[in-house]
């Protein structure tokens, strides 16, 4: 973690994609609140705050109309967009209320590509029974049985860079399944059909489609109904984690590096221990 120095921290706001009613997990609980707890964790001395791309309640708008001024913080804020790839509407929807709000803000990339999304899509598969929860040793997780998925397809949503993004994923959960795991875009039904057909016709019998998508920029049951056609499971959106709070923490951090403000703290900035005899007046 590091250490405020003198001129404080902006506040980190996240962008949820989508309405304050669609950001709701599974339990009814918020995808914005749950996320901003994590990424609490690790930034305990950063003020957060959520706000959502679409609808009139808990808006991104909202969050960024009571920012502090800076005063003697380099910026107001810094937007970490909850999405895992480049996503096209999310985008333009925080471009729009960033530049109404006329607050000094930066934007961040989203939460991906990052080498913890393969983490968690093999964590969201292992939860559903799709494949075994340890990391692959030179010999397949994937059981010889009629549950486990023996090829996998990694779902982007955005658009075309989202696609990219989810094949840079799906090369490092290949990694850790060791079966055949493939790219590609869940709002196009064409593409998604060719590319489960590739999976069959390399000799995948039981296919699983893994959203990379925290879940409120998926249209839910049209992918319902695409997925029951084609034959194959759905797993589960990755929702609210504790890695992608990380890399939400990270991305924040990258901001703050990239404009000089966070600095490995000097032996005069560190506190000292409470009774310990290094204290500079011992």
């Amino acid at each position: 973690m590091s250490f405020d120095n003198w001129f404080g921290t902006p506040a980190l706001i996240m962008a949820v994609p989508g309405t304050a009613e669609q950001a709701k997990d599974a339990d009814g609980e918020s995808i914005g609140a749950r996320m901003a707890d994590l990424v609490r964790a690790y930034r305990p001395e950063v003020t957060i705050r959520h706000g959502h791309t679409e609808g009139d309640e808990e808006t991104l708008a909202d969050a960024l109309s009571v920012l502090d001024e800076g005063g003697e913080r380099p910026l107001d804020g810094v937007v970490v967009p909850l999405v895992t790839a480049p996503h096209t509407a999310v985008s333009a929807a925080v471009e729009r209320a960033v530049a109404d709000s006329g607050a000094d803000v930066r934007v961040t990339e989203g939460l991906g590509p990052h080498p913890m999304l393969a983490e968690v899509l093999h964590l969201r598969l292992a939860e559903a029974g799709s494949v075994r929860a340890d990391r692959m040793r030179l010999i397949s997780v994937v059981a010889r049985n009629t549950t486990m998925a023996d090829g996998v397809v990694v779902g982007g949503v955005g658009g075309e860079g989202a696609v990219g993004a989810a094949g840079v994923t799906a090369v490092l959960l290949a990694a850790r399944l060791g079966v055949t795991v493939l790219p590609a875009d869940l709002e196009d039904e064409t593409a998604l059909e060719r590319v489960v057909g590739q999976l069959r016709e390399g000799g995948s019998q039981r296919p699983v489609i893994a959203p990379s998508a925290l879940g409120p920029e998926l249209s839910w049951e049209h992918l319902e109904a695409v997925t029951e056609r084609l034959d194959v499971r759905l797993g589960d959106p990755l929702g609210a984690d504790s890695l992608l709070g990380k890399i939400a923490a990270l991305r924040y951090a990258e901001i703050l590096n990239s404009l000089g403000v966070e600095q490995p703290p000097t032996a005069e900035e560190l506190p000292a221990p409470v009774g310990s005899r290094h204290r500079p007046d011992s």
